[in-house]
């Protein structure tokens, strides 16, 4: 590990590269699983006194999507105003009904960039962050998203792994820009109470063992582009101001050439570099295997490739040097660096970085390294998958 003077100059670097300053005084508390997510997001809800904002990829299916359309809707019935942005390609499969009962009990429902349109280059690019603000006091933003497939513990191939987090404190400021920038998306006028600036409760919650007060947190709100985005940056940052190491835990791993030379050069300056990513039951074995013609030079170089086995592996989560930890929606593919929006924070905190690895470690035992001489001999029609895919990366 690093000497805590590091921090301030990887701060830094981070701070120019950006153009983002951290900000002091935040809050955060690391919730693990649906068991623990939703009950803290629907009590949130539940308590909300005058507004809820929320912005979600995946709206899907199962009793958590009815419960949440529920909450939304009664808080709307009670004269709050409860704005609700879904992605209209990730939530697609979202029940009209729950819709219909929003939107009958007052909700402000909006789709973000319809796919019928004839704006196909538009269309392509989709917003990625998932976003919940009550009261201009509270958030949560991680990696989950509403549907039966995150419910429980992780326990079972039913149960998807993830990590959300609960926020208070200035950081709210960046997490609302960003769901005001995809609100007004399409040259939608903005509505004055949007503009009004976050608050920061004047009593939080006590430190805990999955809370930390204190905390200097940056905010980044990457938009869709025609080239990298915001979100390339920060990752590539974050390799070159590693020393020691570096822990990824992502739900599709597809590192185009410039970040595979990259990852390779940073361990061959001594940096440690891990990446866990799910194994059998990933939920999009395409992205998987438009990932996998890169393994080889990554193994050759020496990084450690980990296969989650136990369900589908839905956490976004990057570990520097013990040091400093990168979370929010994005995940480790083309598709967060290149095609969507996106909310990502890096969080300045040895002790959250304690805690998400003491996490990471439980999940290791779940893993499966991937062998490089049994990498080598992997199939004939693998290869020829991995190959088919190329032209497309930049979509998985």
């Amino acid at each position: 590990m690093t000497d805590s003077t590091d921090i301030p100059d990887k701060r830094a670097v981070l701070e120019h590269a950006l153009g983002v300053t951290f900000t002091t005084g935040n809050t955060l508390r690391i919730l693990r699983n649906g068991c623990e997510i939703f009950p803290a997001m629907l009590e949130a809800i539940r308590a909300a006194q005058e507004r809820i904002e929320f912005l979600t990829f995946v709206y899907w299916t199962g009793d958590i999507a009815v419960e949440f359309a529920e909450a939304l809707a009664q808080k709307a019935r009670e004269g709050l105003c409860v704005r609700v942005l879904l992605d209209s390609y990730g939530a697609a499969t979202m029940n009209d009904e729950l819709l219909d009962n929003m939107r009958d009990a007052g909700v402000i429902l909006r789709w973000f960039r319809p796919m019928a349109t004839w704006k196909m280059w538009r269309s392509d690019h989709r917003t990625h962050r998932k976003i919940l603000l009550v009261d201009q006091c509270i958030g949560f933003t991680g990696g989950v998203g509403i549907a039966s497939q995150w419910e429980g513990n992780a326990e079972n191939p039913d149960q998807w792994r993830d990590t959300h987090f609960q926020l208070t404190g200035p950081c709210l400021e960046g997490m609302h820009a960003a769901f005001l920038g995809n609100w007004v998306d399409e040259g939608r006028l903005v509505e004055p109470d949007l503009l009004h600036p976050v608050s920061v409760p004047d009593k939080v919650r006590q430190p805990g063992s999955n809370i930390f007060s204190n905390v200097p947190i940056q905010v980044l709100k990457s938009s869709s582009t025609l080239g990298w985005s915001d979100v390339a940056t920060l990752i590539q940052a974050l390799l070159f101001g590693a020393h020691s190491e570096v822990r990824i835990a992502t739900a599709y791993f597809v590192p185009d050439p410039v970040l595979i030379d990259l990852m390779a050069a940073t361990v061959a300056r001594g940096v440690s570099i891990t990446v866990m990513l799910p194994g059998r039951h990933t939920d999009q074995r395409v992205s998987q295997l438009g990932g996998e013609d890169g393994f080889k030079q990554l193994l050759e170089a020496g990084v450690t490739l980990l296969l989650y086995q136990k369900t589908m592996l839905h956490t976004k989560l990057i570990i520097v040097d013990g040091e400093l930890v990168c979370i929010g929606s994005a995940n480790f593919n083309q598709r967060s660096m290149k095609k969507d929006e996106e909310i990502s924070m890096v969080v300045d905190s040895a002790a959250v970085a304690a805690r998400l690895n003491a996490d990471f470690d439980d999940d290791v035992e779940c893993c499966e390294p991937i062998d490089f001489t049994r990498w080598k001999r992997r199939s004939l029609w693998q290869r020829a998958g991995e190959v088919a895919l190329k032209p497309f990366k930049q979509q998985l």
